[in-house]
């Protein structure tokens, strides 16, 4: 350089020399002796050496063997793998799936002649209608009585068959909404908007489970629909209004029905009593009849066995009996002529008319 040619013994513009330094120093050099850092080439140089006496064939033949090992390691690293507890792996050979399902645990196969795929085989959720799908009229259907509702329910699954769950349908999750949604309005299709506001929710779950499940087989998913939640049902926000009055209206009729149903029930209830009562007075009189009239003629019975057994008698007594019923209580004074001679009969005019005095002799 100009600087070096001027200066003749190689020093700097400055007038150093000898490889020195503007100040008369000379730039640092590595050295290995005692109190220097370590030479990085004589690092590199031993390591070389090392290498060789550990690698066979030296330093190049060792190069493809630490290839080698590396890409052996890498295979083997891709072919183990781990099946969690909540999945069953799928293993394909050349994309042809094999017969066995990996359970949970540490597996091994033949990376990259061979793949896995994992499935969840715990219960699942897949919410339909409303705003999840990104469509605010996801959820509108048409009623059988021409009605617009906006259903929002969710279907719980499982996947019973992962190799099916795969294979069989190319994307099992957009299927099951599709055909979850297509079986919600075909169930809603056929009954009036009321049973899925209000009256009969539940056989129209059970009715879009039991279609689900028949189309999933149908398409051999491999899938088992567990529980169809209606979440929510409710018209559009544009007759939202009109509706709830309906749904007052509707209210209001049942209450009238109901207090209606109290009343009627109170005055049957009350009608139905006295009817028991005068039924219960009736068998009383009618027990109480017949049982005079059964006394009445076991008496009788036993007053003719009396009196086949000793006629005159009982009809004397009989005679007198009834005399004594009739005359008991009469006003009228017998006299016998025979013993009744010096006695003064009179008629007592003042107390005719008069009641008799009880336990007086008149």
């Amino acid at each position: 350089m100009p600087w070096s040619n001027q200066n003749g013994g190689g020093g700097g513009p400055w007038g150093g020399g000898g490889n020195q330094g503007p100040w008369g120093q000379g730039p640092n050099r590595p050295r290995g002796g005692r109190g220097g850092p370590p030479d990085l080439e004589e690092i590199i140089r031993r390591g070389q050496d090392q290498l060789k006496n550990v690698v066979p064939g030296g330093f190049n033949g060792g190069v493809f063997v630490i290839v080698g090992l590396l890409i052996v390691g890498f295979i083997l690293l891709n072919s183990i793998y781990t099946v969690q507890p909540d999945e069953r792996g799928v293993e394909m050979r050349f994309g042809k799936p094999k017969e066995e399902i990996s359970m949970p645990g540490l597996h091994y196969h033949f990376w990259p002649l061979e793949t896995v795929e994992f499935v969840k085989v715990t219960e699942q959720q897949q919410n339909i209608g409303g705003r999840t799908a990104g469509q605010s009229n996801a959820g509108l259907m048409l009623s059988g009585d021409q009605n617009i509702v906006n259903v929002q329910f969710s279907v719980l699954f499982s996947v019973t068959d992962p190799k099916s769950y795969l294979f069989n349908v190319e994307n099992p999750a957009d299927t099951l909404q599709q055909v979850a949604e297509s079986a919600m309005r075909e169930v809603v299709g056929r009954r009036p908007a009321q049973d899925i506001f209000r009256d009969n929710r539940q056989a129209i779950a059970a009715d879009v489970k039991n279609t689900i499940q028949a189309t999933m087989d149908a398409y051999g998913a491999g899938v088992s629909v567990n529980t169809v939640a209606i979440e929510d049902a409710a018209p559009p926000r544009e007759v939202a209004d009109a509706f709830d009055e309906v749904q007052r209206a509707e209210q209001d009729e049942d209450r009238f029905v109901e207090e209606a149903n109290q009343y009627a029930n109170q005055v049957l209830g009350k009608a139905r009593g006295q009817g028991a009562q005068i039924r219960e007075e009736a068998a009383a009189y009618k027990d109480r009849v017949v049982k005079e009239a059964e006394g009445e003629a076991r008496r009788f019975v036993s007053v003719y066995d009396e009196y086949s057994k000793a006629p005159e008698v009982t009809r004397k007594r009989l005679y007198l009996e009834t005399m004594q019923g009739v005359l008991g209580k009469s006003k009228k004074f017998i006299l016998d002529e025979r013993n009744g001679q010096g006695v003064l009969p009179y008629l007592p005019l003042n107390e005719i008319g008069r009641p008799a005095q009880s336990g007086g002799v008149q």
